[in-house]
């Protein structure tokens, strides 16, 4: 194991642990296996009702930042008690005085702590509230700091695109885990060549291991949350097309979200109560092995009214290492790794028709899921290995990597 002495790196994140982000938890465990030493900081507790068993492994342990403020002097007091650590903090004050009272008290308290703890180097996930709290730890203590930025924090409607510049133009480093998302950044900001990295979440491949498909029961398997985005209500509407073919299928949705009732409803008024079921979350071991045991993965994910899409699907990802052929939409990086009639097949968003073609597809031809899950396979074991994308991600951390972006024009 390679030790990292002079490395002491603060993970931040929104809340933790979070159910649907074992990508971060996958990245924290490889740096750990690493030897780097790592603290967490969350600018809120857990809310989910489920966890992914992987949680368990974590050695870091996890600060709360203070996120609860019922009044002024609760926000003051957490200044005062921060700036006995960090008397930067107050000359900073002018540079952050428009940002929220609740994000400004998270990147003080932050401060404090990387200070008191030793951290060299702060990490945020996502480019919304934790990277806002990096930036500001960072400006009243000089630690640098870096972000990954997913999705949502980026396409989104809601994104402050002047916020969203001043975080890259202050990072030492972003980090983004597709190719489009690279596109999309370079395109909307100005950003130094070689500052803007492409590192895909990584697995842990020892657990997901390959499974040949081709004889496998005539289940369809999804895995996400119940939200716009993933497009769900055309899986449900391409299996009543399945069905009115005559088609012999069970279909499993896994997740739980805001969208529940009304997919619900919509299996409801297809007439598939006893063919789709909606399973609501469950333990990463019960999804894979759920996975496993199915021919078909579809991913249907759509970009929403609200300009939300999905980055990379990490559970695509997960399917295509354990062997099961997965059919995606053209969304975002989808189609970095759904190389269509190679390593999955590819329809087009919101097409019903043309996703119930290719899971028919897929269900009759056993020969076709076996060469579309070998390549699939190969691909996941080249490019989403998440030892040496840790790595990656690790060189970002060491000082000679910390040099600022430029200044961008207004």
């Amino acid at each position: 194991m390679q030790a990292h002495e002079t490395l002491r790196v603060g993970y931040v994140v929104k809340r933790y642990p979070r159910y649907s982000e074992t990508f971060i938890v996958n990245e924290i465990l490889a740096h750990e296996e690493a030897g780097l030493d790592i603290e967490i900081f969350a600018l809120r507790g857990p809310e989910d009702t489920h966890f992914q068993d992987i949680i368990s492994r974590v050695r870091a342990p996890v600060t709360y930042l203070p996120d609860r403020l019922q009044k002024t002097s609760d926000f003051w007091g957490v200044l005062r008690d921060a700036a006995k650590v960090c008397p930067k903090i107050w000359p900073m004050m002018a540079a952050i005085s428009e940002t929220d009272a609740r994000e400004i008290a998270h990147g003080v308290a932050l401060a404090a702590h990387a200070v008191e703890r030793g951290i060299t180097h702060l990490h945020a996930h996502f480019a919304t509230s934790a990277a806002t709290a990096a930036r500001i730890a960072s400006l009243c203590t000089g630690i640098p700091y870096s972000f990954t930025a997913h999705a949502k924090d980026i396409f989104h409607e809601s994104v402050d695109s002047e916020d969203l510049a001043a975080k890259i133009n202050a990072a030492s480093a972003v980090i983004t885990v597709s190719d489009f998302n690279v596109d999309f950044l370079n395109e909307n900001y100005d950003i130094p060549h070689g500052r803007l990295r492409r590192i895909y979440n990584g697995l842990d491949l020892t657990r997901f291991p390959y499974a040949e498909p081709q004889n496998r029961p005539p289940v369809i398997v999804s895995v996400g949350r119940l939200v716009e985005k993933k497009g769900f209500e055309y899986l449900i509407d391409a299996c009543a097309l399945l069905q009115q073919r005559g088609t012999d299928f069970r279909c499993i949705i896994v997740g739980s979200g805001e969208f529940g009732a009304q997919l619900q409803q919509r299996i409801q008024e297809q007439g598939l109560g006893d063919t789709v079921l909606l399973m609501g979350s469950r333990p990463q071991r019960e999804v894979i092995e759920l996975v496993q045991g199915s021919a078909v993965f579809a991913a249907p994910c759509v970009v929403g009214d609200d300009g939300n899409r999905d980055g990379l699907p990490t559970v695509v990802l997960e399917a295509m290492a354990l062997g099961t052929p997965c059919i995606g939409t053209d969304v975002t990086g989808l189609p970095e790794v759904l190389i269509d009639n190679v390593t999955g097949l590819r329809v087009d968003q919101r097409d019903a028709d043309g996703l119930a073609d290719a899971i028919g597809r897929l269900l009759h031809d056993g020969e076709a899921r076996l060469r579309l899950s070998r390549a699939a396979r190969q691909l996941i074991e080249t490019l989403f290995n998440v030892r040496p994308n840790a790595a990656a991600v690790r060189e970002l951390f060491k000082p000679a990597s910390n040099q600022p972006l430029r200044r961008m024009s207004a």
